[in-house]
């Protein structure tokens, strides 16, 4: 008997090709389960797109406050947590085609701009578990762009500088404030600029972090949970997640 003819060959053989028996039955059976969850996602991301276009509609139409803006861009989000980002951007492009038929092109951009986009980054960030701080200010920064971005393009649609008027309410402020402080001199215009852009970062922050604990709240019971908040946080709303 020659050397290559070994005792031990034919059961290693025998192993291996049980090994590769094993590996095309488990992806046999996973072809079935990959062609159902394919209809599945198809429909989950369509009615949440649909879901933040109708959250937009009714809250332009009808008002209600702060209650539905917080949940603007939560249904894209949650399409990122369950399907990951490739149905998260198709979830934004068809809520904005959506609203483009409903609403016309302007409302369609200004939810798309930073709303749906704001559905994506949080998306990421919450599946990755990326802490608070850093979901809060990205989405803030992308906020603070997306109002800027609304004043451009009303400004370009009605022939007005809409930044002159913000600028005017951001001077009567400063000029309230001075006055109750006892301070005489006038704010400068680049003081007043600078204010005016902090006052719209601070807003996006605020908002921000009360999306996220709408969502922590939220999604934790769907059975998507989203990165965990600061300790206070949790202490404060007396929550043990």
């Amino acid at each position: 008997m020659s050397i290559t003819d070994s005792p031990g060959e034919e059961p290693e053989k025998g192993f291996l090709s049980h090994k590769n028996a094993r590996v095309h039955q488990q992806d046999d059976l996973r072809q079935p389960l990959l062609k159902l969850d394919a209809p599945l996602r198809m429909v989950e991301t369509a009615f949440l797109a649909s879901a933040a276009s109708l959250i937009w509609f009714i809250n332009f139409y009808f008002p209600l406050g702060p209650v539905l803006r917080i949940f603007f861009p939560v249904p894209i989000a949650l399409v990122y947590l369950r399907w990951g980002h490739r149905a998260a951007w198709m979830a934004a492009v068809t809520s904005g085609l959506l609203l483009l038929v409903l609403m016309g092109p302007v409302r369609s951009l200004l939810f798309v701009m930073p709303f749906a986009f704001m559905g994506v980054l949080l998306g990421a960030t919450w599946h990755r578990r990326v802490p608070w701080i850093v979901s809060i200010t990205l989405a803030a920064i992308l906020g603070t762009l997306g109002v800027f971005f609304r004043l451009w393009l009303l400004s370009v649609l009605s022939g007005e500088d809409l930044w002159v008027y913000a600028i005017n309410q951001v001077t009567d402020l400063i000029e309230w404030l001075f006055l109750r402080l006892g301070i005489l001199s006038s704010p400068s215009v680049y003081a007043i600029n600078l204010a005016a852009i902090a006052l719209i970062a601070f807003n996006n922050v605020l908002y921000l972090f009360v999306v996220h604990l709408a969502a922590w709240l939220l999604l934790d019971r769907l059975g998507n949970p989203i990165s965990r908040p600061p300790r206070w946080v949790q202490i404060l709303m007396d929550y043990e997640g």
